[in-house]
């Protein structure tokens, strides 16, 4: 039997990822310690690898395809392919940013002042090609943690940091200055994996089951029964996907409608529908939307 080697993200993604797996009809056991989790598909072979390593070993052919940042496939320099783009909750933005900060007290106002200082980073090379593009010379040291700290109690000039509201850098009265980039959650691949047919249709898939789900994220199904005389005015408050499917019912006076739409509009919708003569009005959940 063949197999695909996956690999999934330890550490900070973990838990969003198994999620979005598991809506994705994947369910993943991860037990104590152990880096092998167990899967509902005895094709499929799960390894635990931190995000920052992942796309190297995907590369070189260890996995087969993996999860992790943009940054840090960036950060190492990989060549990979990106199969799916993967935005884990809608409520929060697409990207999030590695920025440049230094302490609100510093006179340092943009990177050009930042000639000769050091700057502490988790993504060294990314912050060095930053530089260098920028014709700034700086010494750049790795950060194995709490970089924040470090430049708050003087050891650094600045920080590169991950943010994506800024609130741990106001806690720390940083000052950011400037974006050194921008990164998404990506589902990867080896190259010469995807040469192989079976491979790359299992990871097709997979791809597309996870879109879906993301894709289902906050998003509900909508059935209901109406007149036809009143159909129209029900449609003039529906939005959806595409149209809304419209089907006749047993009586032909009344009309069955059902769409997809965000679950954020469904509880000012309902009263609005009820109002407009909707009956029998059903909400449901969706596991996946493919489009």
């Amino acid at each position: 039997m063949q197999k695909l080697r996956l690999g999934l993200p330890k550490g900070s993604l973990q838990d969003a990822t198994i999620k979005v797996f598991d809506r994705a009809g994947f369910k993943i056991y991860v037990s104590g310690r152990s880096y092998f989790p167990s899967i509902n598909d005895d094709t499929i072979e799960p390894v635990l690898l931190r995000a920052q390593e992942m796309s190297r070993y995907v590369e070189e052919g260890a996995l087969d395809c993996g999860i992790t940042g943009a940054d840090w496939v960036l950060e190492n320099g990989s060549k990979v392919a990106t199969l799916e783009e993967l935005v884990y909750a809608k409520q929060t933005s697409v990207k999030v940013r590695w920025i440049l900060a230094v302490p609100e007290r510093s006179s340092v106002k943009s990177v050009k002042d930042l000639d000769g200082k050091k700057i502490a980073t988790e993504i060294v090379n990314v912050t060095k090609n930053y530089l260098k593009k920028h014709n700034v010379k700086a010494d750049v040291e790795f950060s194995w943690g709490a970089t924040e700290a470090k430049v708050a109690d003087g050891l650094v000039d600045a920080v590169v940091e991950l943010t994506e509201t800024g609130s741990s850098l106001r806690a720390h009265k940083l000052r950011i200055i400037a974006t050194v980039c921008e990164s998404t959650t990506q589902f990867i691949a080896n190259k010469k994996s995807l040469k192989d047919p079976w491979k790359k249709q299992k990871m097709d898939q997979i791809a597309m089951l996870l879109k879906g789900a993301i894709d289902a994220n906050n998003m509900v199904g909508l059935k209901l029964n109406i007149e036809e005389k009143n159909l129209q005015k029900v449609l003039g408050l529906l939005t959806s996907l595409k149209n809304p499917t419209v089907s006749s019912l047993s009586n032909d006076r009344w009309r069955a409608v059902e769409i997809v739409i965000d679950e954020g509009t469904v509880r000012t919708l309902i009263p609005k529908l009820k109002g407009a003569g909707a009956q029998g009005i059903i909400e449901y959940p969706l596991n996946k939307l493919i489009y």
